[in-house]
């Protein structure tokens, strides 16, 4: 397989147990024209009605499916450019 951003894949890392439930942890990279994403998310496996006694695999595809759709609705803003210090604009 290529580089992990040439094919736009979700990638599971790992699950997590907190305090308030378990997770399944995922990372994302992708790369189309000329824009790099990287991101993460995690998917709590209580909220998709899923317990720790399902399979491995049932967990990371029904978590990665909602992740991404959730992704995918999610509609990001920029903050604008008053939030960038003079100091950093300076370094570019």
């Amino acid at each position: 397989m290529k580089d992990l951003a040439e094919n736009n894949l979700i990638r599971f890392t790992n699950l997590t147990r907190k305090k308030n439930g378990i997770y399944a942890n995922f990372k994302v990279k992708g790369l189309k024209n000329g824009v790099t994403l990287s991101a993460s998310f995690s998917v709590d496996i209580n909220s998709l009605e899923l317990n720790p006694g399902d399979s491995l695999e049932k967990i990371i595809e029904e978590c990665a499916k909602h992740g991404l759709k959730e992704f995918k609705r999610s509609e990001f803003q920029f903050e604008g450019i008053s939030s960038v210090s003079c100091d950093s604009l300076v370094s570019i």
